[in-house]
C-alpha cells in the first residue's frame, strides 16, 4: 500500500472520523487520490485528496453545491478543507456503471436510459454560474492532438491550418449555444454510479469539477462515444433518438454532435498520449484505436469537411485505418 498522505490522520480526526479504517482506492488520470473510509458502526465515506498546485478541490466543492441545490444526485459533502486539498463526501459505493455493466450486460440500454434521462433532467435547467464552453476552449483542447500525437507519430502537420479548419467548422455551433446548459464535461460510465447496485434509482455523477457552462450535444458526446467502453452504433443511435424525442432539438443538433464529437476525441487522443509521454501512465495507449474509430465515423458528417480534409492531407491514411498506429 502507498504511503498515506501527510495531514490524512489529523483531518479525518478533526471531521469526526477518527479511528475509520482507511482504504485506498485506485486513482485516474489526475493528480488526486482517494480513500474510502469505513467507521465501526458502518458508516462509510469517500476521502479525496487533491492539493494544490496540481489540483484545487474548490471547484468540485462549487460544482456539487449547484448540482445538490438543483435536485441532481451530486455526492453530499461531509467535511472539506480546500486548501489543503481535503473533501471528504458521501459514499456512492462500488457499482460504476462500467463495472457493473460488466456483469450485467442485458440492462445496458436501461442503464444508459437512465444516463441520458439525467442529462435531460440537467439541461432543463439554466446554466450554472460556471466559465463558458467558448471558442478558444474548443480550440485549445482540440489543439493537444497536434501538440502531443502529432509529434509522437513523428509527424509535421499544418498545425495553423488546424486550428483554422476547426474555426469554421465550430463556428456555427458557438451561435448555438447562446442559451448554454452545464456541461460536466467527463460524463461516461466510469463516472457514473448505479446507486442501490441497480439502473432503476437516480445515478450518482462524480467527477464534474470541470463543468463548463456549453452546448447539450457535449455530455451526451462523452456518454455514447465513450473512450473507455464499447457502445454499439445502435445503442449510439437509440439514445440519441431518445433525447431528441424528449426535448425537441434543434435541426442541426446532429451535426453539432458530429462537431462536438470530433473535437473531443481529437482532444482524448492527444491526452492519452500526453499521460504516457509526458506523465508515464501507458495504459491509457490500449484506449486511443476506440476513439481514433470515432474520430472517423465523426469526420464523415458533412459539417466536418474542413477538418476531415486537414486530417486526410496531414494523418495519414494507414495510420487512422490501425487505430492512431503505435505509439512509442
Amino acid at each position: 500500500m502507498s504511503e498515506l498522505p501527510e495531514g490524512l490522520d489529523e483531518f479525518v480526526t478533526a471531521s469526526g472520523w477518527g479511528g475509520a479504517a482507511i482504504e485506498p482506492i485506485p486513482g485516474d488520470a489526475s493528480f488526486r487520490r482517494y480513500f474510502r473510509l469505513k467507521r465501526a458502526d458502518g458508516r462509510a465515506g469517500m476521502l479525496m485528496y487533491a492539493p494544490l498546485p496540481h489540483e484545487d478541490p474548490q471547484p468540485f466543492l462549487d460544482v456539487a453545491r449547484w448540482l445538490r441545490e438543483n435536485g441532481m444526485r451530486a455526492p453530499e459533502i461531509l467535511a472539506q478543507h480546500p486548501r489543503e486539498g481535503w473533501v471528504l463526501t458521501e459514499d456512492f459505493g462500488n457499482d460504476r456503471m462500467r463495472d457493473w455493466l460488466d456483469a450485467n450486460p442485458q440492462d445496458e440500454r436501461k442503464a444508459y436510459e437512465g444516463a441520458v434521462d439525467a442529462l435531460i433532467d440537467l439541461h432543463r435547467r439554466p446554466a450554472g454560474p460556471f466559465p463558458p464552453y467558448d471558442l478558444p476552449t474548443y480550440l485549445k483542447e482540440a489543439s493537444l492532438l497536434v501538440e502531443w500525437y502529432c509529434p509522437a507519430q513523428s509527424l509535421r502537420v499544418d498545425v495553423d491550418g488546424y486550428a483554422a479548419a476547426w474555426g469554421e467548422v465550430l463556428a456555427p455551433l458557438i451561435e448555438r449555444q447562446a442559451q448554454p446548459v452545464t456541461v460536466l464535461r467527463d460524463y461516461h460510465a466510469e463516472n457514473i454510479m448505479l446507486l442501490g447496485g441497480t439502473p432503476s434509482r437516480p445515478q450518482g455523477l462524480i467527477d464534474f469539477q470541470d463543468a463548463l457552462a456549453g452546448h447539450r450535444a457535449y455530455d451526451l458526446v462523452s456518454l455514447l462515444q465513450d473512450a473507455r467502453r464499447d457502445v454499439s452504433l445502435e445503442l449510439e443511435e437509440a439514445m440519441l433518438q431518445r433525447y431528441t424525442d424528449r426535448v425537441g432539438a434543434h435541426a442541426d443538433f446532429r451535426a453539432d454532435y458530429a462537431r462536438l464529437g470530433a473535437q473531443r476525441n481529437a482532444k482524448i487522443v492527444g491526452i492519452f498520449t500526453r499521460l504516457f509521454k509526458r506523465d508515464g501512465k501507458p495504459r491509457y495507449l490500449a484506449l486511443i484505436p476506440r476513439v481514433w474509430a470515432a474520430i472517423e465515423r465523426d469526420l464523415a458528417h458533412p459539417a466536418l469537411e474542413p477538418v476531415a480534409i486537414w486530417f486526410a492531407t496531414n494523418i495519414p491514411q494507414e495510420l487512422r485505418q490501425s487505430g492512431g498506429g503505435t505509439i512509442t
